[in-house]
């Protein structure tokens, strides 16, 4: 099974934002790359949900139990979740990352919805390298937080 590789859509995000290319990235482009960059984040936490609760190892879990945790992610449930006053009581990184995640969210919603929204080149830049940098971050916090963050982001607060 070919699954959805978050930094190969960063790739395809940067791409679209070159500025060394040999002509100047239409508006099309740069909204295109910043709803990508914001899909990479988003898959990168379901992946995250997934591994955390299920598993990493294809032979070792279950597989239809870790494609129902990477698909039970809601993008809407994720974002008031990073937004919650309680993501205070997690490391200041995992903070960080969902401040990135929910700008990044917003930024997708008008590049997606928005037809009078402009995006400038240096902003669509910074935003897919914000992405990828949240990405590495998440992934390089400790196994416990991780886990954390699958049960935050799935869960609804009790």
């Amino acid at each position: 099974m070919r699954r959805v590789k978050p930094l190969d859509l960063i790739a395809t995000a940067k791409r679209l934002v070159d500025e060394r290319s040999s002509r100047r990235p239409r508006q099309a482009d740069l909204k295109r790359a910043v709803s990508t960059a914001y899909h990479a984040m988003f898959h990168h936490r379901c992946r995250t949900c997934a591994d955390c609760i299920v598993g990493t190892r294809a032979a070792d879990r279950c597989e239809p139990a870790w494609s129902q945790v990477y698909r039970s992610l809601d993008h809407g449930h994720a974002k008031r979740q990073c937004a919650h006053r309680r993501i205070e009581a997690f490391p200041k990184q995992v903070e960080d990352v969902a401040n990135q995640f929910r700008m990044s969210r917003t930024a997708r919603h008008e590049a997606d919805c928005d037809p009078h929204r402009v995006f400038r080149l240096s902003e669509a830049i910074e935003l897919v390298e914000s992405s990828e940098q949240a990405i590495r971050d998440l992934r390089g916090l400790p196994i416990e937080d991780r886990r954390a963050v699958a049960v935050w982001l799935i869960l609804k607060p009790r």
